[in-house]
């Protein structure tokens, strides 16, 4: 089955979350994915916060930009969400917008470089290993966790060009997708995260999960949301990106995600969504059933 799911958007207040996270939760929503934005909201609060509000919904952050933090903190919160809420919490990680990236004075040189040793050492960490390592940005000195996750938890790379997703393949457990991605990128990344897996020698035996997240637009000014949003990110253009209409017409767009390659489908309402709360129940009640 394809998993589905739902993204919070920061542009909505910090204060909306809860009503939005219950109402996933209640209504049966698989997935709700948060964002790490600059400056709006952070990815491991709100994070925390929903989880608690929730009972069995799987909380998502996409994405934690690498930069930002020292991987022994990344290691340390992933860990306490993973504890107190097993089987729940889906990290993504990725380099994060270079421009924001620059206005905190955290840009790198090489962020494939940052973003492969982060994971390499967090995934380590995870695991309940003591780490030394000195790279190019992450150096340890003989660093454990007290409380590791009791079982091993998947860290997924939110990531877009080629090298970025062959790193994926070889590094992540799962690869995170943007709106940007129409079915044909899908199947062009799952082919590069697929290079990058036998470049490491990981088997098929080891899942790798594809979350992609697809611009969704309801109700009778749909059609306009959704063009509008996608010319105001440039890509106006681009054949097969995001979906208006009803629950049909997207459990449609959902499915050729799939076809594509996708395991998980994110639905990610526009900016402007005028009901939140009702996108969210939309997703749950009418398109979920109609996505096989």
């Amino acid at each position: 089955m394809t998993g589905l799911g739902a993204v919070f958007r920061p542009q909505l207040a910090p204060e909306r979350l809860r009503s939005v996270a219950r109402l996933a939760d209640e209504a049966g929503l698989e997935e709700l994915w948060l964002w790490e934005d600059c400056f709006r909201e952070g990815g491991i609060s709100t994070a925390a916060a929903a989880l608690a509000w929730t009972e069995r919904l799987r909380v998502g952050v996409g994405l934690l930009p690498v930069p930002l933090r020292n991987v022994a903190i990344t290691a340390m919160e992933a860990a306490s969400l993973y504890r107190m809420f097993p089987g729940r919490p889906i990290l993504a990680l990725g380099h994060g917008v270079q421009d924001w990236m620059g206005q905190v004075g955290a840009r790198v040189e090489s962020p494939v470089t940052l973003l492969r040793e982060h994971l390499d050492v967090l995934r380590a960490l995870l695991r309940g290993e003591r780490v030394t390592v000195e790279g190019r940005y992450v150096r340890l000195d003989d660093v454990a966790l007290d409380w590791p996750p009791a079982d091993p938890v998947p860290i997924i790379a939110g990531v877009t060009g080629p090298r970025s997703l062959r790193l994926a393949g070889e590094a992540a457990d799962g690869t995170l997708l943007t709106a940007s991605t129409p079915p044909e990128g899908v199947r062009r990344a799952r082919q590069l995260v697929d290079e990058g897996r036998r470049a490491a020698g990981r088997g098929d035996a080891e899942p790798h999960e594809i979350v992609v997240y697809l611009l969704a637009a309801t109700g009778p000014d749909a059609s306009a949301r959704l063009k509008a949003e996608l010319v105001a990110e440039g890509v106006g253009s681009v054949p097969e990106l995001g979906v208006a209409g009803d629950a049909d017409t997207v459990a449609k767009a959902v499915q050729r995600l799939a076809d594509a390659g996708a395991d998980t489908v994110v639905l990610q309402p526009t900016a402007d969504e005028p009901d939140p709360e009702g996108f969210v129940r939309f997703t749950a009640e009418q398109v979920r059933p109609l996505v096989p």
